[in-house]
């Protein structure tokens, strides 16, 4: 397993050649639940600079959807890798690209909606995440955010429920997202970079830069030379199959803002 090493130590020239920025949201972006505006203004700002953004969360599709048109962003990847999301500004189109079919997706919400059911029945504490409404093909069972928090005991029953009934199932620093099928965040996240983005996935290890901060954020730690954790992940480290690289310094949002500085001083642009 990697040893994490402060951010601060990475070289100008590592930073300079890094031309794709991916991101978690929920305390990665996101400070306690909020969207600051110095976060914001890091993601413009990169955004301007010319690197392409793209966030890959476990957040809705209904979400998703909003943050494609309206965030200054290249492209989304949604539910944990469900699917991506990429708006056409100039020919006024959302691409939507889905991992399953619908209706695989549909079979599927039959098994999550029963498994629904018996999670609550099993965790009484926890909760149906209040964005699930805007979900197409995940099962979001919120353990931290409008509820709880809930002890590690609670979140490893509700993993367990799901990993007997068949389903992947996923901690974020919230919710415990829950699907069937075989993607995740990495999956979906290198076919973007490839088909839209003229970026393979050997390449994409090299010119990547990707910041998370919880273990859904694994497969992405683990795959790309430079992953970086908002100091949050120290907090749960020992729940991650894959540690990033790089920790910051500081945590959640801040952290974001500390990488997207450094990214910008690399090519000596100004940081709003």
């Amino acid at each position: 397993m990697r040893r994490l090493t402060p951010f601060s130590q990475m070289t100008t020239e590592a930073l300079a050649a890094k031309r794709v920025v991916m991101l978690d949201v929920d305390d990665t972006l996101t400070t306690d639940g909020r969207l600051t505006p110095e976060s914001y203004s890091s993601l413009a700002s990169l955004k301007a600079a010319g690197l392409v953004v793209i966030p890959v969360t476990g957040r809705p599709a209904g979400w998703c959807d909003m943050i494609a048109r309206f965030w200054p962003v290249d492209a989304v990847v949604g539910e944990n890798g469900a699917f991506s999301f990429r708006y056409d500004h100039a020919g006024r189109r959302m691409h939507r690209t889905y991992a399953a079919s619908s209706d695989e997706r549909a079979a599927q919400r039959q098994k999550l909606d029963a498994l629904a059911r018996l999670i609550l029945a099993e965790v009484p504490d926890a909760a149906i995440a209040s964005d699930q409404s805007y979900r197409e093909a995940d099962l979001a069972i919120d353990f931290a955010e409008d509820v709880g928090p809930l002890d590690r005991c609670a979140v490893a029953t509700i993993v367990r429920l799901f990993e007997e009934a068949g389903a992947v199932a996923k901690v974020s620093s919230i919710h415990v997202n829950g699907w069937f099928g075989a993607h995740d965040k990495l999956s979906t996240a290198l076919r973007l970079l490839a088909t839209e983005f003229d970026c393979g996935a050997e390449e994409a290890k090299a010119t990547v830069i990707f910041v998370g901060d919880s273990p859904n954020d694994a497969p992405m730690f683990g795959y790309f030379d430079d992953a970086v954790g908002v100091a949050n992940v120290l907090g749960v480290a020992d729940l991650c199959p894959a540690l990033p690289r790089w920790v910051t310094r500081a945590r959640s949002g801040d952290g974001f803002v500390e990488v997207a500085a450094s990214l910008l001083s690399s090519r000596n642009l100004p940081h709003a």
